[in-house]
């Protein structure tokens, strides 16, 4: 499956600044953003802004106008991270493209629509670290940042980090696990050692009884006998003499035996005659043979039943045992609840008692970890510092082309005195603008334009090695010209090889090497002032370049130098 490269495809703008209304078409490689002073220019970069999570400033609302609103497409892989995290906010993407839309009232309220969904604007910010990085003089550069700048110098060292960074993270990880682990293990152990020893109690508590599955079922039954003995046994008698008669009367009376045993033999007297008859008559010698059955079986269970106080007050005892450990530790319903929780308590207990050889296990395995942790980290630390050599050189290098030939940049690589996710290590680039002044972070050494410059510097030596696909860079030429002036544009256009670059200038030089050329025009009818943007073509840029080259748009030598700047572009690219 092919990757595509995500970048900002149109911008469309209304209400924003001087803008009434505008488009902006944008291409996958050097865009550049002209016009005269005033015109608008400086709202292309803060529609981008609005775009990806920048501040909603009411003043920068078109004055009569009820919003500003600034609609972006922006190509994405539809399988990649963004596209993930559109759709986990219950957007769409249409056709390949993610449409972002910003508005901004005039009394500050402010929205944001990802997909077609609203959404808060501070999930604009977290996609536009995958997205753009904006260099200008009022925005917060995205490289400032100490966390962006140490992974953007791991990128830089390539694979000479990648192996022994992934060792680290290994090792890093069960660290913090087998801390987590000790720290729950020692610091509870009191908590522990109370909870064995209610385990023990109770243990020894159920062992004492010695409870047998079933028993207190069993139990039940032989104390509702014994406590009725008397009335089962004459229950018993009864139905025997019912049945059978009592051989110790004087004189036999009727029972239920010798009235069957008369019936069937009336039957059978005649059973030879009708065979129904005789069926009646089998069936009453089974009747006879059953009720002398049931009457012997109650004979026998009458001489069972026997009323033995002793026995019944010991298992009057025995159940009072079970009952008290079913209420305690059965929840009051059945002994078998009793049994479970012994046997979830014991493997608990087990549990427990181990911990000490646990602990002793994990103590050991964390003193390896941590020396393992040492030593990779030095070595992180070693391939860090080297990069850090080679990038501070090759961005200084760079300076040098961009009007900034006496200044220095070192790029720091300091420890943290703590492990962290990615090392021991602290990673921060300084600028030191002249000689003999000391290097100072960025954003305390260096002035607005040559912030740009420094940034742009920096991207150039990464280009490649950065996955964020769009660059924008606001007065990127603030102070320079002539041949300085193409050396910017040049290192931008090398730039533009692998990201879309996107670039707001008043410098013809650097225009000249731009891909895509939009001006941005103002016509005044008298009562409102609007600004309009358009894509040159060849020609157009000629009086473009010619007019920011001499001040006119048909100057002779203007053009002759305009045509000379997009010859010596053009020769750039083919080479």
């Amino acid at each position: 499956m092919t990757l595509v490269r995500p970048m900002v495809d149109e911008v469309r703008i209304q209400g924003l600044g001087v803008i009434d209304e505008a488009v902006l078409d944008l291409s996958p490689g050097f865009n550049v953003v002209t016009g005269e002073t005033g015109a608008g220019k400086t709202m292309v970069v803060t529609s981008l802004g609005l775009l990806f999570g920048g501040r909603a400033d009411p003043q920068r609302v078109r004055p009569g106008a009820e919003r500003a609103t600034v609609e972006g497409r922006i190509v994405v892989d539809s399988g990649g991270r963004v596209a993930e995290r559109v759709e986990e906010a219950g957007g769409e993407l249409d056709e390949g493209a993610l449409i972002v839309t910003r508005s901004v009232s005039a009394e500050g309220r402010s929205r944001a629509y990802l997909g077609g969904r609203s959404v808060p604007v501070s999930l604009l910010i977290n996609l536009a670290d995958e997205l753009v990085a904006v260099h200008g003089q009022s925005d917060q550069q995205r490289l400032l940042q100490a966390g962006r700048q140490r992974g953007a110098l791991d990128r830089y060292a390539g694979d000479a980090l990648t192996k022994p960074l992934r060792g680290y993270t290994a090792a890093y990880e069960r660290h913090r696990q087998v801390s987590a682990l000790l720290e729950e293990l020692t610091t509870r152990a009191r908590e522990r050692e109370q909870e064995a020893e209610l385990l023990r109690f109770g243990l020894e508590e159920i062992e004492k009884v010695e409870p047998k599955p079933g028993e207190d079922v069993e139990l039940a039954t032989e104390e509702e006998r014994l406590g009725h003995a008397d009335a089962l046994r004459g229950a018993a008698d009864t139905a025997h003499e019912a049945l059978l008669g009592d051989p110790s009367a004087a004189f036999e009376a009727a029972n239920v035996v010798s009235l069957l045993g008369t019936a069937r033999n009336a039957l059978d007297a005649v059973r030879d005659h009708d065979p129904a008859l005789a069926a009646l008559a089998d069936r009453l010698a089974e009747a006879g043979y059953l009720v002398s059955d049931v009457a012997t079986d109650l004979a026998s269970y009458a001489e069972s039943v026997d009323a033995d106080p002793a026995r019944l007050a010991v298992v009057q005892e025995r159940r009072a045992e079970l009952t008290a450990l079913t209420r305690k530790y059965g929840g009051g319903e059945t002994l078998e609840e009793v049994l479970e929780w012994a046997r979830r308590s014991a493997a608990r207990l087990t549990e427990l008692e181990g911990d000490d050889d646990r602990i002793e296990e994990l103590r050991a395995e964390h003193g390896e970890l941590a020396g393992r942790l040492e030593a990779e980290a030095a070595e992180l630390t070693a391939v860090r510092t080297s990069a850090a050599e080679r990038f501070s050189q090759a961005v200084t290098e760079e300076l040098t082309a961009l009007a900034m030939p006496h200044a220095r940049v070192h790029v720091g690589v300091n420890p943290t005195g703590e492990y962290g996710p990615h090392g021991a290590d602290e990673v921060e680039v300084r600028l030191a603008p002249h000689p003999g002044s000391p290097p100072l972070p960025l954003h305390k050494g260096a002035s607005g334009g040559e912030l740009s410059r420094v940034m742009l510097a920096i991207e150039v030596v990464f280009a490649g090695a950065d996955p964020v696909p769009t660059f924008v860079f606001d007065e990127v030429d603030a102070g320079v010209g002539g041949k300085a002036a193409v050396e910017i544009g040049r290192r931008l256009a090398r730039l533009a090889r692998n990201a879309q670059v996107i670039v707001v200038t008043h410098l013809p030089q650097v225009a000249a090497f731009a891909d895509q050329h939009l001006l941005v025009e103002k016509s005044d009818d008298g009562t409102v002032t609007r600004s309009g943007v358009t894509a040159l073509d060849r020609e157009e840029r000629v009086r473009e370049l010619s007019r920011m080259l001499a001040g006119l748009e048909d100057s002779e030598l203007g053009r002759a130098h305009a045509e000379e700047l997009l010859e010596l572009a053009a020769q750039e690219r083919r080479t």
